[in-house]
Order: structure tokens, then C-alpha cells, then sequence
């Protein structure tokens, strides 16, 4: 009796194809059931559909690529802002790219409810991996528990009386200041120097030694190698982040290995720092503080001694408190320079609680003081209205849920939010819009500060709800500080900016001028 190899592959066959139709079976009920959930949902709590951007092209591929575009050039947020005009001056709609749903909202009650009363619905989606490879686990990486820890750990290092200390930022804006005076009038760009200047108050301020990449021999003064090499690592590497948080869940579709080699010494510069820190007794920390002040990472080290969480943290925070204020810098000396009647306004306030030129009254600068400029935080104000440092967020339902406003013809019903869909909200679109700022929304006028209307969830500079920036004073103290030393300096400034209007910006994690803040001071 042979062995009947047509029968068995027959039987073979036959229970193939059995598994196959239970496979598709189970796929068509579970849809079906996802589907009918859905649709009781959407029933229970009023949903209607956002308008549903039209010009996306197949899967969105169309609407991809003119995005890309723009944001090549710098233009992706006025390009967003024609396209709210176009489309019937809508604040919330839906879009897909590459075959994926995204909802886009400028409407602030969305944006309250994304960031505030319904922040338990979202999370940061696919961050944490984009991030790690250079900022690991910290505070702006993790979502549910361990932020909650970092926020915790990390709160008490922002108090008042650490981030008053201005006075270590005085050698930092001479070193600027002998970069300006180079240039003996000439146009150069002072966005490049504020990154080189945040960058070396940041470290002094997380490390307790700056990186002084304001160095060079430019100015008759030599920089650490090591350092040159960390700064520009750190560049890099967050340029790579950029385009891993735009790409959202295809992340990994960008993993060039000048990115990990980037992040490794970025690592191996921090961790010499952290380890120098840990072998360090309490009683020298002790000493230490009395002898040189505040540090942000001596003071973390009485909160833990892990060498991962502390170098994690330093990072995290060293991100945002360079760009941010850099940016903010760059955006404010750009708008001055080409309204020399704010310029004057803001120097005669300057003037009057500091002095001016040799009788500046450098050691009268203070925390405190700086608050007192009414004038000045109004400047502040409008740049930050104008260019918001993050001017586009994410946020990804991890459960099925709802946007307040924004669904149907008249944009008043809750829009259905599916879990894993991703939502963006813009504090750029919202913070130039007529609905909220009046008809001259789009000109630069600190002016309107001085009886603005609350504007609540309008104004959204640093974030808000429980993820709101824990470093907001710090830079704003920081940026008021170098504001009135250079406007003591260098009463001059004029603009040399002949690019297109208005301006094109480079994102990144943040925003800055992308064709520099081209200026002359003397």
C-alpha cells in the first residue's frame, strides 16, 4: 500500500482554505463590531464630521508632497494660513496623508481640551522612540507615570530663586557683545550668535561649566575641541529629531548613522558631567553650592543618583532651553530692527530703570526688576503671539474620544477623535487669526498688550494644561536680561532683511528665522 500524496495534499488543501475562512470571517466581525461601536459613539455624544481638506489627492500623497514643499521653504505655516482663508475660514478640518486621518485644529477650546480637561484621552503618540536615541527617557519624552515623576523631580530645580540668578549671564553677553562690536556696524547675523549664547548660559546653567561656544579666533580666544565637536553634534542631532517628529509614525523611515553617531557623543560629553556630579559626598555639594551657586544638575543629584535619569534630564531640559530662547531672541531683535518706533519705546524704558552706555546699572538688573518693564514684556508678548517656539503640536488619542467643536456645516458639533489618531493644533494659526487679535492681527504691535482681552486658550506661547513649560520664566528672564544689555550697548540696530514677506521659518523641534536675523548695531 503506497503512500497517496494527491489525497494528503488534497486534505492539506481543504483545511487551508477552512483556516483562511475563518480568518476573514473573524476579520469582517470584528470590523463589524468596531464599526457598529464607532457609529454608537459617534450617536452618544453628537459627533459630526469635520470638513475633509479636498485637495489631498490619492491617500493624501498630493497634499504630502505640496506640504513638503513649503516647508522646505520655509513657508508651511502662511501656506496654512491661505489655505484657512480658501476653505471658508475653518479652524478645524480633517485631512489624510498617506492614507492616514489626521483632524488639524486652531480652535482653542480644542486645544483646551486636548491639553487640559480631556489631557488623559491623549498622549504623545510615537515621541518617545523619536526622541530616545539622543534624549532617552526625560520629561519631554515620556508620557503617564514616568512623566509624571520627571515633572515632579524636575519642578522644584525651576522655583523662583533658581532661575532669578541673571548675574551668571553677564560674561556670556560681553563675549556676545565682542562678536557685535566686530562687525563695526556691518550687517552679520545675530540668530547665529544667539544660538552660540543660549547654548553657553544653558550649560553653565545645567552643568555648572559653559561650553563657551562663543569662542573662537574670530575674537582672539581659543575653544575646547571637545566642545566644538559637542555643539555641533548637538546641532545635528537635533536636526535629526526634526525630521523624525515630522515623518510622526514612520520615524524610523530616518535613521542615519551620522544620528547615532551625533547622539553617542552628545552622550559621553554629558556624562562626563554627570559622573564628575555623583562623585561628589553631600557635604561637598554643600560646599560647592555656597562656593559657585545654583546648579540645576548638583541640585538633581540630591534627588537621585542614577547616571541615566540624571544625564536623560539634563538633555531633555537642555533642548528646550537653548532653542526656545534663541529663537525668541532671533524673532525679537528681527521686529525691532524693522520698527524702530518700538525700538526707541522699548530703549527710553530701558534706559530709565537701568541707564545706558557707561552708566549702566548692570548689578540693579534683577529677576525682580526685569518684571517691572511693562513695555518690554509687552515686546516679549507680541513676538511670542507672532512666533510661538513650538507653532505646530501633536497629540495622539490613545482611546476613543471627542474634540468639543468643529464637526458639521457650522463647525459648532464635537468631533469623533479614534484612538490612534493623530491631532494637531497649531498656537501659530490660532495667535494670528482676526477672530482673536482684531484686523491688524498680523502686524507687529506690542501696543495691543496694554488692554488686551483675556484670550485664555488663544494664547498659547508655552503650552498650558498640566504639560505647560516648567522653564517659561527662565527663558523669559533670560531673553529680558540680553534684551536690555545689548539695547545699553548698542542703542543702534537697523534691519538688512530683503527676503521674501513675510518671513521664512525653519522648524525644527522649534522655530527660527530661516534666513537668519540679518542686522546692524553699533
Amino acid at each position: 500500500m503506497g503512500f497517496d500524496l494527491s489525497t494528503t495534499t488534497s486534505f492539506v488543501t481543504v483545511h487551508l482554505f477552512t483556516w483562511y475562512g475563518v480568518g476573514i470571517v473573524a476579520v469582517l466581525i470584528y470590523a463589524t463590531i468596531a464599526k457598529v461601536k464607532k457609529e454608537i459613539f459617534i450617536k452618544k455624544h453628537g459627533c459630526k464630521e469635520a470638513y475633509v481638506f479636498p485637495d489631498g489627492g490619492p491617500f493624501g500623497l498630493i497634499l504630502a508632497y505640496v506640504l513638503q514643499k513649503y516647508k522646505s521653504n520655509g513657508q508651511i505655516l502662511d501656506f496654512a494660513l491661505e489655505l484657512y482663508e480658501k476653505y471658508g475660514r475653518r479652524l478645524t478640518f480633517t485631512a489624510y496623508l498617506f492614507g492616514v486621518r489626521v483632524v488639524v485644529s486652531g480652535e482653542p477650546e480644542n486645544m483646551k481640551a486636548i491639553l487640559a480637561t480631556q489631557f488623559n484621552d491623549f498622549s504623545l503618540g510615537t515621541r518617545h522612540p523619536q526622541f530616545k536615541p539622543l534624549l532617552g527617557d526625560g520629561i519631554f519624552t515620556l508620557d503617564n507615570q514616568g512623566w509624571k515623576e520627571s515633572r515632579q523631580m524636575l519642578r522644584p530645580q525651576f522655583a523662583r530663586e533658581q532661575i532669578s540668578h541673571v548675574k551668571m549671564l553677564e560674561p556670556h553677553v560681553q563675549v556676545l557683545a565682542e562678536h557685535i562690536r566686530k562687525h563695526k556696524g556691518q550687517t552679520f547675523d545675530l540668530q547665529e550668535l544667539f544660538f552660540r549664547l543660549t547654548v553657553d548660559a544653558s550649560t553653565e546653567f545645567l552643568f555648572g561649566e559653559s561650553v563657551h561656544s562663543l569662542y573662537d579666533e574670530s575674537i582672539g580666544r581659543q575653544c575646547d575641541p571637545d566642545v566644538a565637536d559637542f555643539a555641533e553634534a548637538f546641532n545635528n542631532a537635533q536636526i535629526a529629531l526634526g525630521v523624525r517628529t515630522y515623518l510622526q509614525a514612520a520615524y524610523f523611515l530616518y535613521n542615519p548613522p551620522s544620528f547615532w553617531k551625533n547622539s553617542k557623543i552628545v552622550h559621553k560629553f554629558a556624562k562626563t558631567f554627570v559622573n564628575k556630579a555623583l562623585s561628589l559626598t553631600p557635604e561637598e555639594l554643600d560646599q560647592r553650592g555656597e562656593k559657585h551657586g545654583y546648579t540645576f544638575l548638583y541640585e538633581l543629584v540630591r534627588h537621585t543618583r542614577d547616571p541615566k535619569v540624571l544625564q536623560d534630564q539634563l538633555l531633555n531640559i537642555m533642548v528646550a532651553g537653548r532653542d526656545t530662547t534663541a529663537g525668541l531672541l532671533s524673532f525679537t531683535f528681527f521686529e525691532l530692527a524693522r520698527h524702530q518706533d518700538v525700538w526707541n519705546k522699548l530703549k527710553e524704558e530701558i534706559y530709565h530703570h537701568f541707564g545706558s552706555g557707561e552708566d549702566s546699572d548692570v548689578g540693579n538688573i534683577t529677576f525682580e526688576t526685569l518684571k517691572q518693564c511693562t513695555y518690554l514684556k509687552w515686546v516679549l508678548n507680541e513676538v511670542l503671539r507672532m512666533y510661538p517656539s513650538v507653532p505646530v503640536n501633536f497629540r495622539v488619542a490613545n482611546k476613543d474620544t471627542t474634540l468639543p467643536v468643529g464637526g458639521g456645516p457650522d463647525g459648532t458639533s464635537p468631533v469623533y477623535i479614534g484612538k490612534g489618531t493623530a491631532v494637531a493644533y497649531s498656537p501659530y494659526m490660532t495667535q494670528r487669526l482676526e477672530t482673536f487679535y482684531g484686523k491688524d492681527s498680523f502686524e507687529f504691535k506690542p501696543e495691543r498688550w496694554e488692554n488686551a482681552p483675556k484670550l485664555g486658550w488663544a494664547y498659547l506661547p508655552f503650552n498650558g494644561g498640566p504639560r505647560i513649560c516648567l522653564g517659561q520664566q527662565f527663558a523669559l528672564t533670560e531673553a529680558s536680561y540680553v534684551i536690555v544689555r545689548l539695547a545699553q550697548m548698542f542703542p543702534n540696530l537697523a534691519s538688512k532683511y530683503d527676503g521674501p514677506e513675510p518671513c521664512r521659518k525653519l522648524i525644527h523641534l522649534t522655530m527660527c528665522l530661516m534666513d537668519g536675523a540679518q542686522v546692524q548695531m553699533s
